[in-house]
């Protein structure tokens, strides 16, 4: 499954967006959480016609393999969105598991384990029928990538975001700027199509949708995902995914463009708020 390198000028997200987003049904693709340590998900992606999957961030290997036996699924791949040992801390084990298993990652990070070095805008395939798109996203790790997929189904897309989008929120800025991630958000991945379902590396919702609600406590849209969530949380459910128009409606760093967002954190142009709103998260503890 040889990676393919695409030009700059090749298409922009958006007009790449829709090239996979409207091809023919003709399978489906499915997605399993695989809660690992603290609050990290891992994820399966299976394609059901060839029955050959990936995992997302395997930090337990174990776990991962256990679910795609249980599925009948057979594992070739790793997509690793960045270093931090939460997210790939199991390549080399499963390497040992797996023998002969491809481990992506990014060319600008120091993935352990990594196989194949991708950078922005390359793509490959699982299976005939599931395409994989490499987007790089800075600024949480220099050399962070998200994974857009999609199926020849005709499915909603998906992306795997790592720790650079969350639901209602964003990663540290640990190796980057906010003009980075305000690129990484509000372009890269605020570019793709609003029904994409936005799978992320943690389950911060909850808390991520309160700070939000301080930022906007007049936002409607907030009020009742918090109240979603926080009954999906009750019920030990997961809060993923989300899809990127549910994040354009609810999360203050992606909303850092609307002037009334600037004025509340006292700033004058989007990159100014999504500095101080990182700092604010930072700070907040409720």
């Amino acid at each position: 499954m040889p990676v393919v390198r695409l030009s700059p000028t090749f298409c922009s997200y958006k007009s790449l967006s829709r090239r996979f987003y409207q091809r023919e049904k003709e399978i489906k693709m499915k997605v399993l959480h695989v809660p690992c340590v603290e609050d990290n998900y891992a994820y399966l992606i299976i394609d059901e016609d060839s029955r050959e999957a990936v995992a997302v961030d395997p930090v337990e290997p174990e776990k991962i393999l256990k679910v795609a036996e249980e599925n009948g699924a057979d594992l070739k791949m790793v997509l690793t969105t960045h270093h931090h040992w939460d997210h790939a801390g199991g390549n080399n084990k499963i390497k040992q598991l797996v023998p002969g298993i491809k481990v992506f990652g990014g060319s600008l990070d120091n993935v352990e384990g990594c196989t194949d070095k991708l950078e922005n805008g390359d793509k490959f395939s699982l299976g005939k029928d599931v395409n994989i798109l490499s987007l790089h996203t800075p600024c949480h790790t220099k050399g962070h990538i998200s994974y857009y997929v999609t199926s020849k189904a005709g499915e909603d897309p998906t992306v795997f975001t790592g720790d650079t989008l969350f639901v209602a929120g964003c990663g540290k800025f640990f190796e980057g700027t906010a003009e980075q991630m305000y690129q990484s958000l509000c372009v890269t991945l605020g570019s793709l199509p609003k029904p994409t379902r936005v799978y992320c590396g943690h389950e911060y919702t909850e808390k991520n949708l309160r700070f939000a609600l301080t930022v906007e406590p007049e936002n409607e849209k907030i009020k009742q995902k918090l109240s979603w969530a926080q009954n999906q949380r009750q019920k030990n459910l997961p809060t993923i995914p989300s899809t990127i128009e549910e994040e354009w409606e609810t999360n203050p760093f992606m909303r850092v463009d609307l002037p009334e967002l600037q004025a509340r954190v006292g700033c004058n142009s989007p990159v100014e708020a999504l500095r101080e709103l990182r700092k604010l998260k930072d700070n907040w503890r409720g």
